[in-house]
């Protein structure tokens, strides 16, 4: 009876290791190509933040000095933080919420519709720097878009990237101008995905265009919101293009981010060491927000099933 049962095994197992084998070299590229380029480059950078390299000399091993200068000796890097909070915070808000918004009014049967999606897409499809260098003459505070349109009323603009009070919020708009794309699309797929006898059912009892929106559009589309919430949350602590573009950093340092930190460390002020520490403090924010909503998403995200 037991070498029947092994007889019966030894087949089984070489098929699962036949099988495994042509999944392991179609997985092979994509493997590589993470160890390459994303996993090695961390090794890197947490390695070279123990070390103080200026580039014109060799590097100097002073283990966690970087990190103790960045929190206890740096007078900029509190405020690097805020900018990015901030940055983060009002920028993924509104970009949900934008997208959210034009994703339910295209998803309706409208005509025209199909150009009206590639016309909200397109932004996404633009490179940031074009992008930043046309809202940079939009936000010109003398022959400005903006302010000529505003002058037309009677209305003087503000220096939209030249003051303090209002280079983030400009930066925030441009951004979710460009990117709010994406999430349109995501959040098109899934209001489709809708069964439509939810919503006739809801109409019957007396459900308005509201209450179907908020107990069946927003429940049913959770797993797609929290996918973009993710996703946004991760790119928006990585930006970097749009802000050297428009202000580098200023008015001040009303702007600067960490990505932008990170670049001005390591190569305009040559303190690679340093640099490198702050690109492992903007990867354990990134990791830690993400570990929190993976968390937080059990509480209100809904998967259906079957």
């Amino acid at each position: 009876m037991q070498e029947v049962e092994s007889a019966a095994t030894v087949p089984r197992t070489g098929r699962r290791r036949s099988e495994a084998l042509p999944a392991f070299f179609f997985l092979l590229p994509n493997i590589a190509g993470f160890l390459l380029f994303t996993l090695v480059p961390i090794i890197a950078a947490f390695a070279l933040s123990l070390y103080d390299w200026p580039l014109i000399s060799e590097p100097k091993f002073i283990g966690f000095g970087n990190y103790i200068r960045l929190f206890a000796k740096d007078p900029l890097f509190g405020q690097v933080i805020w900018n990015t909070l901030v940055y983060v915070v009002f920028y993924v808000a509104a970009n949900l919420v934008v997208s959210l918004a034009l994703a339910v009014w295209l998803s309706q049967e409208i005509r025209g519709i199909k150009i009206f999606r590639a016309i909200f897409f397109l932004p996404v499809l633009v490179p940031p720097v074009a992008i930043s260098l046309i809202w940079q003459w939009i936000y010109a505070p003398g022959n400005g878009l903006i302010n000529a349109l505003l002058a037309v009323f009677g209305l003087q603009g503000p220096n939209w990237l030249g003051d303090t009070h209002w280079a983030m919020a400009s930066l925030i708009l441009m951004s979710v101008w460009q990117l709010f794309g994406y999430n349109m699309l995501i959040f098109i797929a899934g209001i489709k995905g809708i069964p439509q006898a939810l919503y006739e059912s809801a109409s019957i009892d007396g459900a308005g265009g509201w209450a179907r929106f908020w107990w069946i559009t927003v429940p049913m589309l959770s797993p797609s919101i929290f996918f973009a919430m993710v996703m946004t949350l991760i790119t928006s602590f990585q930006t970097f293009d749009q802000v050297f573009v428009l202000t580098n950093g200023g008015p001040g340092s009303a702007t600067e981010i960490l990505g932008l930190y990170v670049y001005n460390n390591a190569f305009l002020w040559f303190r690679m060491g340093y640099g490198a520490a702050v690109a492992v403090i903007m990867f354990l924010f990134i990791l830690a927000v993400t570990i929190l909503q993976m968390r937080l998403q059990r509480k209100w995200v809904h998967y259906e099933t079957a």
